[in-house]
């Protein structure tokens, strides 16, 4: 079986540009005008384009240029090489522009339900061409995934871990939530030593949220209770229920207790517990001054939440 003859030589973008511009002018002085060149230069690109695919591709005569068969066949590819080439250079140029594209964001559990309102709000007002996809997984889940390539940007408690980049955004304090006729309801300068004698229940294992209430609780030589819950909503229930006491975010609070008729807030005096919430990226990511002024546009619309929420 005889293999098909090879040149072995590549046409140039600028050779099949000028072609292009022949077979769709045909005229060379009008397709040199087209491309802002000399006609002596594009005839050459033309007649380094034959040589170089060994065929001829176009037919001279005095008054007019005309395609051999084979010749239409080459401007047809050359058109479609030419618009692949197009599309990829406008995709680049699109990605330079910041807050465009896709964006893999990922946030915990303890966080997303109060903030993403915000987060969302944002991104739709102020960045609309931004494509926000939104992950909601524990803090492990959420750092192998930063890791992998996965997520983009994490949305949690700081520090995220060594060898990130961590974007502070606000602090928040912890509040202690308890049925509404507990000797401690509606208190704002509760010692933290109180815990000592307070049933504390807390999120299950793998919740950053619940190694906080721990560090809390040992801070002082509490022994939390033994009731543990997937989720802060079912935390709040459980309280509720009267089966115990529960610390959540400040930004939690005013969510969760909407949902539950029989609670109250209770505040820790001065200094008060409580997590200092941020953004965390890979310091090789080539969007590092891009989430900077998303960290920017996003601490601003925090600083309209609710001050009483807030330690800051």
């Amino acid at each position: 079986m005889s293999k098909a003859r090879t040149t072995g030589r590549t046409p140039s973008v600028a050779q099949l540009r000028a072609f292009l511009a022949v077979s769709e002018h045909l005229h060379f002085r009008e397709a040199a005008a087209a491309l802002r060149v000399s006609q002596p230069a594009l005839s050459g690109a033309v007649a380094a384009l034959e040589e170089s695919l060994d065929v001829r591709l176009v037919e001279r005569t005095t008054r007019k240029v005309l395609l051999t068969p084979v010749g239409e066949r080459v401007a047809e590819h050359a058109r479609t090489v030419l618009g692949a080439l197009h599309a990829l250079t406008e995709e680049v140029e699109a990605s330079r522009r910041p807050f465009t594209g896709p964006l893999h964001l990922g946030v915990i559990p303890t966080i997303a339900p109060y903030l993403l309102p915000t987060v969302l709000r944002l991104a739709r007002d102020v960045y609309p061409d931004l494509d926000l996809h939104v992950h909601e997984e524990r803090t492990h889940q959420l750092l192998d995934g930063l890791g992998t390539g996965r997520l983009d940007l994490l949305l949690l408690a700081l520090p995220a871990g060594s060898g990130l980049v961590d974007i502070p955004l606000y602090d928040e304090d912890f509040v202690l939530l308890t049925p509404p006729d507990h000797e401690l309801a509606g208190r704002a300068d509760v010692p933290r030593d109180v815990l000592l004698d307070l049933d504390v229940l807390l999120l299950e294992e793998g919740h950053c949220l619940r190694d906080q209430a721990l560090d809390l609780c040992r801070e002082v030589g509490a022994e939390p209770g033994a009731t543990r819950a997937a989720g802060l909503s079912t935390l709040v229930q459980l309280v509720a229920g009267g089966l115990g006491v529960t610390l959540l975010p400040a930004t939690a609070a005013p969510v969760e207790v909407g949902r539950a008729a029989s609670l109250s807030v209770t505040r820790f005096a001065t200094p008060e517990p409580g997590r200092r919430v941020g953004l965390a990226h890979r310091p090789s990511s080539p969007r590092t001054a891009e989430y900077r002024r998303f960290a920017d546009s996003l601490r601003e619309a925090v600083s309209e939440l609710p001050v009483s929420i807030l330690g800051v």
